[in-house]
């Protein structure tokens, strides 16, 4: 049976080229990259060891397996920490039986003023599932007449893969899926995220489950989007993290000139106040 720790293994083997780790090519084979024999070998491993990890019949590989096959692949830091995450939760999941479970949604009174702080800018508050726990009026402003707020509890994955608006409004929708999808492996809890995927996976389709199981590490760059009303903005992104809390506070900042003075106009015409989503249970 496959598994998180199998299924990225087994996808960074196939995105890696032979010749890019001074291995000779294999000419026309019908797998692509790494053969399972090279990169057992790069990590000092058995052959057969590194198919019971891929397979699923080895789930609590060593942390120095798990290191020497990152450095085998050659994975940069996001990879690698990647890796150890879906080792730990493969491992979770052999020993537990995970019992879906809703995350909470409370945000504590501080966090809510230290959103009001940060008016009119734009800025939510999320969870790793990608719940809109509070936003601030310049978010609502920016998202407005798109559909990503119409929800009593928005979700950003509900929005971006269930609602056709989205495609228009993220310029770099694949993009912007790629890390949305990349992000639930942080979910706070394997409860959490069996939650959110089995309440996702049968109205997402395979744009969902496809990315969920392809743990490639996206570029995060300049958020573009193209607001109903025809203003193109450019964002940047800055996320503080909550730990205590398992939340994120994500702030977007105006790339250009152009941008502020769309953000601008559009706060004069949506603007009001700080909103929560999250002060109650789900």
């Amino acid at each position: 049976m496959a598994t998180p720790l199998g299924n990225f293994i087994r996808a960074k083997r196939d995105s890696v080229q032979p010749e890019s780790l001074g291995l000779p090519g294999h000419g026309r084979r019908r797998s692509p990259g790494l053969r399972r024999s090279d990169l057992a070998a790069r990590a000092d491993i058995s052959v057969e060891y590194l198919a019971r990890i891929e397979q699923g019949r080895d789930r609590n590989p060593s942390p120095t397996i798990i290191d020497a096959l990152a450095d085998a692949l050659r994975l940069d830091p996001a990879e690698h920490t990647h890796l150890r995450y879906v080792a730990k939760i493969t491992g979770d999941v052999c020993s537990v039986r995970i019992r879906p479970v809703p995350p909470p949604r409370h945000v504590r009174p501080s966090v809510v003023r230290t959103l009001r702080l940060l008016e009119p800018g734009i800025a939510i508050v999320t969870n790793r599932l990608g719940d809109v726990l509070a936003r601030t009026s310049g978010y609502q402003s920016t998202t407005s007449g798109t559909g990503l707020l119409d929800a009593a509890r928005p979700n950003l994955n509900h929005y971006l893969f269930t609602d056709p608006r989205a495609r228009t409004f993220f310029v770099d929708w694949d993009d912007v899926a790629d890390e949305q999808t990349f992000d639930l492996w942080r979910a706070p809890s394997l409860e959490n995220l069996e939650w959110l995927t089995g309440e996702l996976a049968p109205v997402a389709g395979p744009d969902f489950t496809d990315r969920l199981h392809r743990h490639v590490v996206p570029p995060r760059g300049v958020l573009r989007l193209d607001h109903p009303t025809g203003h193109r903005l450019r964002l940047l992104r800055e996320t503080f993290e909550l730990p205590g809390d398992e939340q994120q506070l994500v702030v977007f900042l105006p790339a250009d000139d152009q941008t502020a003075g769309a953000v601008d106009r559009l706060a004069g015409r949506y603007g009001n106040g700080v909103a929560s989503h999250g002060t109650g249970s789900r």
